[in-house]
């Protein structure tokens, strides 16, 4: 006699399996088209992100586009020995859009000639000295700050800190003093373009245009450093150089047409940040998203940090 319960079985599966690629679909139309989540490795960003947030990755940017002092999600540039998806992802914030002009002066943000006022999390690096009833442990939980930061033993430590919490420690009895440290004066050798040509450092940067599609650059032996990059790289071209002129493909290069969009970024732990003040432009098809909200932060040991659920991340300036 037939087993007449077979078919009916196979016809479940068969939903089964339906259902299982249809919500495996709608997943991975979720993750390319609207939403990604990325884990915030680094101190980069501090105080706006901490290590260890959760961070809700809006995807439909990159289609819409972005505006000035979004925090963004984007690919590695400088890990060009690895495919574009292969690369690791870092977060900063979007100074210079294409077509901006770009320049830091004492440390201060000036976009088309505007300063810029400071992210609420922007932060400096301070100098810190602590009394001896001082709590190393209890300040780094306050700051949610890594280990790394408070060496055993130490009474002076330099921490980044934005101008609320700088102002907070200066209020208490176990605090010495919270001073600004000296702006740093860089090595122009380990700058954004390293050329001699543009002695550039940290807090003195500039002014730089951002490259936009369709931009003629004019170019010479003296700047070609700050687009050699752009061309051989990120527009797969292959300029040389013979010490008097700058070459592509058997003739002289003077002007290149730019074929994509680039930005300009920044990380708010300004002093703690690697950045477009050491490589440079970003490709806009290296972005990713905009970073939208913070869903959950977790400390080094990997417990829930209290506060910080469901925090919005709005512009520079909001």
């Amino acid at each position: 006699m037939a087993d007449n319960g077979h078919p009916s079985e196979r016809g479940h599966l068969r939903e089964w399996l339906k259902a299982i690629g249809l919500a495996l679909g709608i997943l991975l139309l979720l993750h390319v088209f609207v939403l990604r989540w990325v884990t915030v490795r680094h101190t980069s960003m501090y105080a706006s992100l901490l290590p260890g947030d959760l961070v809700g990755v809006e995807r439909w940017r990159v289609w819409t586009g972005f505006e000035r002092g979004d925090i963004v999600v984007f690919r590695d540039p400088v890990q060009d020995d690895r495919s574009l998806s292969a690369r690791q992802l870092l977060v900063k914030r979007l100074v210079g859009l294409p077509g901006d002009t770009v320049q830091l002066k004492a440390g201060a943000l000036f976009v088309n000639g505007k300063e810029i006022a400071p992210a609420q999390g922007e932060s400096h690096r301070h100098l810190v000295r602590l009394r001896g009833t001082a709590d190393p442990e209890a300040l780094r939980q306050q700051l949610q700050l890594p280990l790394a930061f408070f060496p055993p033993g130490r009474s002076t430590l330099e921490l980044p800190l934005s101008k609320v919490q700088a102002d907070s420690l200066r209020e208490r009895k176990d605090i010495v003093s919270v001073e600004p440290m000296s702006p740093s004066t860089g090595a122009p050798g380990h700058m954004f373009p390293y050329s001699p040509n543009f002695r550039w450092n940290n807090d003195r940067f500039g002014p730089l245009t951002v490259p936009a599609k369709g931009d003629t650059l004019r170019i010479d032996v003296a700047n070609f450093p700050l687009y050699d990059r752009l061309i051989s790289r990120y527009e797969d071209h292959s300029p040389t150089h013979d010490g008097s002129r700058i070459v592509l493909d058997g003739e002289p290069l003077e002007r290149y047409v730019v074929e994509q969009d680039y930005v300009f970024v920044l990380g708010d732990a300004r002093d703690h940040s690697a950045d477009s003040r050491y490589w440079g432009f970003v490709p806009m098809d290296h972005l990713v998203g905009r970073a939208g909200f913070v869903l959950l932060g977790q400390d080094e040991d990997g417990g829930l940090r209290s506060g910080r659920w469901f925090v919005g991340l709005g512009r520079q300036g909001d």
